[in-house]
């Protein structure tokens, strides 16, 4: 179906989208989390989700105010809503690649896939809160990401597992605490306590990553509807551009 012509003959211009021109989120493939905090989960697996929390905002915080501060500078006239928007789009289809962004197979590579799903959406959350002017590089965008994923379901349990999380951070680098453990039983307990955070069903998603041509179908489909009531909840959030976290919805 074409656009019907306007009077004179002429060819209808193009509606341009409301982002276009707006510089793109960054990456454009799903990037996992840093080595030195993979290595920080499997030392510590029950705060792995607060210790991904504390690095997103320390490493991908001043990504996210870049980003926002070039799309304002280059559109003065752009809105919040098309700048999160925008953001929500990109990273929901960033987590549909990530279902099988490591290509390996077994419970090791579920680990890593609802690792760097989990790191896509903190990533996300971000972007979201810098298009609302909410700080992203600030210490309470740890304590969204963790209500707004689930992992605490009031903001008050969330802090103090990042404080918790973050003295044992800093006990592991002066003394080198991390446990020698049976590494399937980190690996299990690491992959369940992400995929919470990814809000994807653990047992689903882990047993899907090892049966055969299982793993990408329910992967896509997973990663991104969790992902886009992630933005959802995310937007409510932050344009209200308050500190609250909303309650979580009652299954």
């Amino acid at each position: 179906m074409t656009d019907t012509p306007p009077a004179g003959g002429q060819p209808a211009a193009p509606t341009p989208e409301p982002s276009a021109g707006l510089p793109a989120a960054p990456a454009a493939a799903p990037e996992g989390p840093p080595a030195r905090l993979w290595d920080r989960m499997r030392d510590d697996p029950q705060y792995a989700p607060e210790h991904l929390a504390l690095e997103a905002v320390r490493r991908l915080g001043p990504e996210a105010a870049q980003w926002a501060a070039r799309a304002r500078s280059e559109h003065p006239g752009v809105s919040s809503d098309v700048l999160a928007d925008q953001a929500a789009r990109k990273f929901v289809n960033l987590a549909r690649l990530s279902g099988a962004v490591s290509g390996a197979a077994g419970l090791p590579g579920a680990v890593l896939d609802v690792g760097v799903l989990a790191w896509t959406q903190a990533r996300m959350v971000l972007h979201i809160a810098a298009a609302y002017d909410v700080d992203p590089l600030h210490s309470d965008r740890a304590t969204d990401l963790l209500v707004l994923q689930r992992v605490h379901k009031v903001a008050e349990s969330a802090r103090l597992a990042l404080g918790v999380a973050a003295g044992r951070e800093r006990a592991d680098a002066l003394f080198g605490l991390g446990g020698q453990r049976p590494l399937g039983r980190v690996m299990l307990q690491l992959g369940v306590r992400l995929a919470q955070m990814a809000g994807v069903r653990a047992a689903k998603r882990l047993v899907a990553k090892i049966v055969p041509g299982a793993a990408i179908v329910l992967g896509t489909w997973a990663n991104s509807s969790a992902t886009k009531d992630l933005a959802e909840r995310s937007r409510a959030l932050y344009r209200r551009r308050g500190t609250a976290v909303p309650e979580p919805r009652r299954s």
